[in-house]
């Protein structure tokens, strides 16, 4: 995809309203596809599957482009895609820890860009594990593999920024916040080193993605309670509440480590909760906490002169880890008459369970879609 970058700065409580335009009188395209992912969540395990890889390709370090692999063609696909940075990057020789304080591979960033991530979400509970070093190594290694970042920042300046990026000549802004740093506090006389989650906070953010042109605004929120799949209240009265504002044009769900589903609500969509598209939880853990989804939304400029979601279509997948740590395309897997008859089982009771759970809230009556 060909992706160029609009940054501009400002801060304050702005009420410039959300650009419109004819679409008569826009050049260029009137359709712009984002795809969304769930969590890239590595454990110790899977930072030593991609030691493995690397070492079978003939490199050293860590190699997590095959664990990605399946997703690649979505994800490369889409005019713009969003990724969510769960744990920060370790340095190259590292150590790698897992929970409850993680630190995994920088190669991990490298993955990311060469699957077609364009801009990821650093905001979650695990922004603070290994300090403001560790947030800097983040996004140092994000800038070099060319993605870009918002949720955290290396200092005042840069957390002031919004993150708004140029998308065939679309501009869009793209937010992030977490609802829990898992006690720990924010680094003294550094609170805007990671985004809490603060209502006010989003909605100012989000003016202000507005008022330097940002035609759609793309909220990233870490949120929810972990292992369940139905959404809590506070996220259900916050989704309604922030997309009710003419600044939040779609909200993007990650934390609670399995899929939660989709609403539509008064013509704007929430994901709850997406999963995680990478990790490697212990053997006999529920297998609920390997299912994800990839969610394409199709925004197109309607004759108001606004951007807004006609389509959705949804990717089922599923983290596998035996023989090899994989993420599973489970359409594609599913209908491949090649895998043996008890794995291709599997697999469609996994993309049953989670297209039941994706339409919980009425997704699929309100238009949105999954492969067959």
């Amino acid at each position: 995809m060909l992706l160029t970058i609009a940054l501009a700065g400002g801060c304050g409580p702005l009420t410039k309203p959300a650009p419109q335009r004819s679409p008569e009188a826009k050049a260029g395209p009137q359709t712009l596809t984002v795809v969304a992912a769930g969590d890239l969540l590595v454990h110790p395990d899977l930072s030593e599957q991609a030691a493995a890889d690397a070492r079978q390709a003939g490199r050293t370090g860590h190699d997590f482009t095959q664990v990605l692999a399946a997703v690649r063609p979505r994800v490369s696909a889409a005019d713009l895609a969003i990724c969510h940075m769960e744990t920060p990057l370790a340095p190259p020789q590292g150590p790698f820890t897992g929970w409850p304080y993680f630190s995994v591979p920088p190669q991990l960033a490298d993955a990311a860009a060469w699957a077609g991530f364009d801009t990821c979400s650093t905001a979650s509970n695990h922004s603070l594990d290994t300090g403001v070093e560790g947030i800097a190594r983040t996004l140092d290694n994000l800038d070099r593999v060319g993605v870009r970042h918002t949720g955290t920042a290396r200092n005042q300046v840069e957390a002031q920024l919004p993150n708004v990026l140029q998308v065939n000549g679309v501009k869009v802004g793209h937010l992030s916040y977490t609802v829990s740093f898992n006690g720990i506090p924010l680094p003294q006389g550094r609170p805007w080193a990671a985004n809490m989650l603060d209502e006010q906070a989003i909605l100012a953010e989000a003016r202000r993605a507005r008022t330097v042109g940002a035609e759609i605004n793309i909220l990233s929120l870490h949120w929810g309670t972990e292992y369940q799949s139905e959404p809590n209240a506070e996220q259900i009265d916050l989704a309604r509440r922030l997309l009710a504002s003419p600044d939040i044009d779609l909200i993007v769900g990650h934390h609670v480590h399995v899929v939660q589903p989709f609403e539509k609500i008064d013509g704007k969509w929430v994901a709850y909760g997406m999963g995680n598209l990478t990790t490697r939880f212990g053997d006999g853990s529920p297998e609920n906490t390997q299912d994800a989804v990839v969610p394409e939304f199709t925004f197109t400029l309607t004759s108001s002169g606004r951007w807004e979601v006609t389509a959705v279509s949804v990717l089922p997948t599923w983290m596998q880890y035996h023989p090899a740590a994989r993420v599973v395309d489970l359409t594609t897997a599913t209908n491949d008459q090649t895998r043996p008859a008890e794995q291709r089982a599997q697999f469609a009771d996994a993309r049953k369970r989670i297209t039941d759970i994706v339409n919980e809230r009425g997704a699929a009556a309100a238009g949105l879609s999954m492969p067959e």
